[in-house]
Formats: C-alpha cells, sequence, structure tokens
C-alpha cells in the first residue's frame, strides 16, 4: 500500500495581500500609515478577538438570566 501525504501551505491570501501593500507603500505607489499597510496581519486577528468577547459576553448574559430565574 502507498502512502500518500497531501500537504497545504503556501502564503495564503493576506499573507499576499500584505506582500502587496507593503510593496505599494516602498515604491511610493500609496502614502497609508504602516498600521493599515499591515492590517492584513492584524485584522483577521482582531476579528477573532472580538468574536471571542462576544461570545463570553452572551456566555456570561446567559448565566446571569438563568441564575435570576431560580
Amino acid at each position: 500500500m502507498s502512502e500518500r501525504t497531501i500537504s497545504s501551505g503556501g502564503i495564503g491570501f493576506f499573507g499576499l495581500l500584505t506582500i502587496i501593500f507593503i510593496t505599494l507603500k516602498l515604491t511610493d505607489h500609496i502614502d497609508w500609515s504602516w498600521w493599515w499597510v499591515l492590517s492584513p496581519l492584524w485584522i483577521p486577528w482582531a476579528m477573532v478577538g472580538a468574536l471571542f468577547c462576544g461570545l463570553v459576553l452572551v456566555y456570561i448574559a446567559m448565566y446571569v438570566y438563568v441564575w435570576s430565574k431560580s
């Protein structure tokens, strides 16, 4: 029996977008702040953090609601 290895890798969409933005910034085609140039690196993490905080708040609200009923 032969072994098959499936490897997924590469740069991905946000990595490619970051490289494009950095290239445009260094060649003076865009005059953005470095915060926005590097935003494809931090915006997905900020969205995950916001989702996590929202889920925690919903959990707390449900806990308080159930606690107040008993």
